[in-house]
């Protein structure tokens, strides 16, 4: 019996584990400590979300939209940044505006990266038929020109809704991050582990949802805060040709109201340099801690990193 037992494990075939992700909280802390731009991304993202959550720590205003002071007033003590040709305080408009931004970048960036996940990881696991169609769903929205799409659909449907822009974002924002998903998911369909997977008999919810996306989570993260970065910059843009809502507070309409009331001819310069510079600082921000799941989803960089380090103190 010994004999048979020494034989029959000799056979067996060997199992590659299933790749882990441990301490993934403190392996996300020191990519961002260590990488300095994702470190200043996750500093200026951090100054905006307490700008969002707690804006009475940075103006007195109650109400940004009030036409309660002296109009066109320059850059001083009680208006930091001055007053519009309307009586409003540029400094309390830029503070409340951080909240719709950041709400709309969020909100549309997880729905657009849900959308991302189900379409993506659904054609790879699938295969056959069901990827054939759905990769063909995801080329049509990727050659689709996006923006003439979203003043299309955002003008005919009641633009000045914050619903209908998210929405509107979301369907035009899902098929970059499906592309990069289904990608990643075909190189880990025949992989070991899922194969053991399957011959112990769980079902394919238990392989999605606890064998495959563990694995995917950096890609995910990073999936997100370009679709939240595409968000900022749409959403944006629609509310400054006039597509957002007139009463609402956004960076966006600040740059529609600037615009219209010729900010810049008249020496309201802060008018619109301040929520421009928002904008794209708010950008940056995004784009800097892609940098973090980079170095984690790409473990090469950081030997390559180490190897540096390494000979220069050498």
């Amino acid at each position: 019996m010994t004999s048979f037992s020494a034989a029959d494990a000799a056979i067996q075939p060997k199992v590659e584990p299933r790749p882990r992700r441990k301490g993934a909280g403190m392996a996300l802390w020191r990519a961002i400590r260590g990488n300095g731009k994702a470190f200043a991304g996750a500093v200026l993202l951090l100054i905006f979300l307490i700008a969002a959550i707690l804006p009475n720590l940075f103006t007195p205003v109650k109400n940004p939209n009030a036409r309660a002071f002296a109009l066109s007033l320059p850059p001083s003590g009680a208006h930091l940044l001055g007053t519009t040709s309307y009586g409003q305080d540029i400094w309390a408009q830029l503070v409340w505006g951080t909240r719709q931004t950041l709400v709309v970048a969020v909100i549309a960036g997880a729905l657009a990266s849900v959308l991302s996940v189900l379409i993506g990881v659904a054609a790879a696991y699938l295969g056959g038929l069901a990827d054939d169609l759905l990769s063909l769903l995801i080329d049509v929205f990727l050659v689709i020109p996006a923006f003439p799409l979203i003043i299309v659909i955002a003008a005919y449907a009641n633009g000045g809704n914050l619903a209908v822009i998210v929405g509107v974002l979301v369907i035009t924002g899902w098929s970059y991050g499906a592309r990069q998903l289904r990608a990643q998911a075909l190189s880990l369909r025949r992989r070991d582990f899922l194969e053991s997977a399957r011959v112990r008999g769980e079902g394919w919810f238990y392989i999605v949802n606890f064998e495959i996306l563990p694995t995917m989570i950096s890609l995910i993260a990073a999936n997100f805060l370009g679709a939240a970065l595409y968000a900022v910059l749409t959403a944006a843009g629609l509310q400054f040709i006039g597509l957002g809502s007139p009463s609402s507070v956004s960076w966006g309409t600040m740059l529609h109201w600037a615009q219209s009331a010729e900010a810049l001819q008249t020496g309201q310069s802060w008018w619109v340099v301040a929520p421009g510079l928002c904008i794209a600082l708010l950008g940056a921000a995004f784009a800097l801690l892609n940098y973090a799941f980079d170095e984690i989803s790409n473990p090469a960089l950081r030997p390559v990193r180490r190897q540096r380090r390494n000979r220069g103190g050498n």
